[in-house]
């Protein structure tokens, strides 16, 4: 697959464009809304299958459908992700009008990462070959403990992240609206809205080991792996705040990712030496796997309507009052609030 330069500049001018334009929407400070969220969901999952469309008739139907077999495993791993960081806010009380803002921020994190991740995993592939039989059986293996482990869930109280945020940075008790640094008395304080972004690209790290090594068993192009795994991300916030509520109801969802997991795992130990699943074949598998699980997850909990995760009895965390607003000083040269703005959409 020839790539031209021009080209990994124009998907990575329009994936900044779009970001930037997100952002510029979800400026001020709102709860998101079930509809917004579904719309700007259909906006991003459109522009992944086009860009795939795009794929598709520029190189061909195998490269197509190795495009969307990439974006269909990481869309439904990033679903656990979602449903992590769902978690996440409930434990931390995050009140919702912040939680964009702090997934935005998660997702360009994610963004880098994975690039670094993809461009080292390409490099260490293409070095020694025989590295695909020690990702194949990391992805059996990750989707083995998946399966043993689906009833079992995060606890961030117990996280080392956050152990360890806790112990080397300092911490306000309150929620300062959006911002994730302050300085008071001379003193530059992190926000707990701070140590909740740590946990988001934490996390998001950790997903990536498994799925990273998971797209590359459908396919070895660097820029396939790539812009699968970027349109994938870039919906995550919407998707989020689409399905946080929905969590109690995809009880059969691990079940599936694991059987992904353990097929793309025999997959690429197949493709090694003994024979290659066509693509579509294995597009077709991981979708029947995918809507059978989501499906009967569905049907099992029919009825059921929309909830949030139960948080702490006690919130961990205040809001900041307007006076403590007014006490702040300039973290990086700024002044602060302005009379008679609400502090809670101040950036």
């Amino acid at each position: 697959m020839n790539v031209p330069l021009w080209l990994w500049f124009a998907v990575i001018g329009l994936i900044l464009l779009m970001l930037t334009f997100d952002l510029v929407a979800h400026r001020r400070a709102h709860v998101i809304s079930v509809r917004e969220a579904a719309i700007w969901s259909a906006v991003w999952v459109l522009m992944g299958v086009a860009f795939g469309g795009v794929v598709w008739l520029g190189y061909g139907a195998e490269f197509g459908q190795q495009y969307f077999a990439g974006y269909v495993i990481e869309k439904s791993l990033a679903v656990d992700n979602v449903f992590v960081w769902a978690i996440i806010f409930a434990f931390f009380g995050v009140p919702r009008e912040f939680q964009h803002r702090v997934l935005f921020l998660g997702v360009l994190g994610a963004l880098v990462f994975r690039g670094i991740f993809i461009a080292a995993g390409s490099a260490i592939i293409a070095s020694a070959e025989w590295v695909l039989y020690l990702f194949a059986a990391f992805l059996i293996f990750t989707g083995y403990k998946m399966l043993k482990q689906r009833n079992e869930h995060i606890d961030p109280e117990k996280s080392r992240t956050l152990k360890l945020f806790r112990r080397y940075v300092p911490m306000t008790d309150a929620f300062y609206g959006q911002r994730l640094l302050i300085r008071k008395k001379g003193v530059l304080l992190a926000t707990p809205l701070l140590a909740v972004l740590v946990m988001v690209e934490v996390t998001d790290i950790v997903f990536a080991v498994d799925s990273i090594p998971a797209i590359f068993a459908v396919t070895d192009e660097v820029f396939l792996v790539f812009t699968a795994n970027a349109f994938a991300i870039l919906g995550l916030r919407a998707m989020y705040f689409l399905l946080a509520d929905l969590i109690h109801r995809f009880i059969y969802l691990k079940v599936g990712l694991s059987l992904v997991l353990v097929w793309v795992g025999i997959k690429m130990l197949l493709k090694v030496d003994v024979f290659y699943i066509p693509t579509a074949i294995s597009l077709g598998v991981i979708i029947t796997i995918l809507a059978i699980s989501i499906g009967a997850s569905l049907l099992a909990t029919r009825g059921e309507e929309r909830r949030a995760l139960p948080g702490p009895l006690t919130s961990p965390f205040r809001t900041a009052t307007p006076e403590e607003f007014e006490d702040l000083q300039p973290v990086w040269g700024r002044k602060g609030v302005a009379a008679g703005t609400d502090p809670r959409n101040d950036t």
